[in-house]
């Protein structure tokens, strides 16, 4: 498997892209320094015995007045800001990783459901699906923050803010997978290898599971990169309005909005810093997801 790996056209392409490389790198380094921030950070920012007051507002190390302890500097609360990003991008890689994942399995299942029986049930999802699609991601992850918010106990909602948030964004992002699912397994189900599994009698859902779904995962890999950097961006967004996370749990987004309540006193790398982090990383799954894309349609090599 190694040595097909090694002359598949996967690689061939991959190696002559500096640009893929370099945002591999790049994702490969935050994706590493999210895991094992409670190992490499240099202080823990939920730890308030970490930090003081005293090192607050202390710029990056190349600046006047840095601190060799503090590469990045330090926010207001004196939270180292490495630490601080390493740990609010370990927050966002999970709620957008786990949103990707709820949408996939959400929109793919119902895709395929619709591709393959077709009839009024092609129809409902379809139907749903182009009312969602008239809708920005936003405004639907807005409703349904909203509605969650009307349902649960106050004593609740703060408890419950990330999987609330996970499965907003999740509900704003199954339509895509729902339609690549669909349209590509109108293509698969009329091909010779369906039709004799329906002619062997077996079931369905085994006949989608087995037979149709390995032949359809090219596209909806590209999906899945695409809608992650989606997800990863539309978490900060929500952070940075003030309706994600709370300032308790400093996500991205998190930070961003910390860091704009200084940007006009002076303390610019509050808000720079995380946002040039956030910046690099869906940069980077995009440029991947553009690859990914190019590789499984050979027509836009």
């Amino acid at each position: 498997m190694l040595a097909a790996f090694l002359r598949s056209d996967f690689l061939y392409l991959f190696v002559r892209r500096p640009m893929v490389v370099a945002a591999f790198a790049v994702t490969l380094a935050v994706v590493g320094g999210a895991v094992l921030a409670p190992w490499i950070a240099p202080t823990n920012p939920y730890d308030l015995a970490s930090f003081s007051l005293i090192d607050g507002l202390k710029p990056p190390v190349w600046a006047a007045g840095g601190d060799p302890r503090f590469l990045l500097g330090t926010d207001d609360q004196g939270r180292d800001m490495v630490s601080s990003i390493l740990y609010g991008a370990r927050l966002s890689l999970v709620i957008g990783v786990s949103a990707m994942a709820i949408a996939s399995v959400l929109g793919v299942g119902l895709g395929l459901a619709a591709g393959y029986f077709g009839g009024r049930l092609d129809a409902l999802v379809m139907r749903i699906a182009d009312i969602q699609l008239a809708l920005p991601a936003i405004l639907t992850a807005l409703l349904i923050d909203g509605v969650s918010r009307g349902i649960l106990p106050p004593s609740a909602q703060q408890d419950l803010r990330v999987f609330v948030l996970i499965l907003a964004i999740a509900l704003s992002l199954w339509v895509n997978f729902a339609r690549t699912a669909r349209a590509s397994t109108f293509v698969e189900r009329n091909r010779e290898y369906v039709q004799a599994a329906i002619i062997m009698g077996q079931h369905p859902l085994r006949i989608m599971a087995v037979h149709i779904l390995p032949n359809i995962l090219g596209p909806l890999l590209v999906i899945m990169t695409v809608d992650l950097a989606a997800a990863i961006l539309l978490e900060a967004t929500l952070s940075f309005l003030g309706i994600g996370l709370p300032a308790s749990s400093p996500s991205l987004g998190t930070l961003i909005r910390i860091g704009m309540q200084f940007l006009l006193s002076g303390e610019w790398w509050i808000l720079w810093m995380p946002t040039a982090f956030l910046v690099a990383l869906v940069v980077a799954i995009n440029v991947l997801g553009d690859f990914l894309r190019d590789v499984f349609n050979p027509r836009l090599r």
